[in-house]
């Protein structure tokens, strides 16, 4: 309640995970004229990079709502254990890839992984089209 002003679509709360999938997590950006606070962020704003940042959903909803353009809901987190994500990407079990603005507060966040490597030059532009169950190629 009092967030709703600020989600963007669709009106789902987004399954994170593995780790603590009973708590809440929610990243946001704030407006682009600032919402009237001045220079320094919001109380329960931890900015990530550019106007993108972590809410403390403890933080009454009305002092952070008028600073935000749009903020997304996931429940659970991921978590890796010292050198672990490292290890993982040196051995290829990672894809590594730019971001755009656009790809946090996607209308159609079911469609980004495929967006994103569709925009990849070589290999990675093919694998856009495997199917998400790799038993239904």
């Amino acid at each position: 309640p009092g967030w709703d002003e600020v989600l963007c679509g669709p009106g789902v709360i987004f399954q994170g995970g593995p780790v603590a999938t009973d708590s809440a997590l929610a990243v946001a950006g704030l407006r682009s004229d600032g919402g009237g606070g001045g220079d320094e962020d919001p109380v329960g704003f931890r900015r990530l990079f550019g106007r993108t940042g972590i809410i403390d959903l403890d933080t009454p909803a009305e002092i952070l709502v008028p600073a935000l353009g749009r903020m997304r809901v996931f429940a659970g987190y991921a978590g890796w254990g010292a050198g672990q994500l490292e290890a993982e990407v040196e051995e290829g079990s990672w894809y590594v890839l730019p971001a755009e603005p656009s790809d946090l507060f996607a209308d159609t966040p079911e469609r980004l992984w495929a967006r994103v490597l569709r925009r990849q030059p070589g290999e990675l532009a093919w694998v856009s089209t495997a199917p998400l169950d790799p038993t239904m190629n």
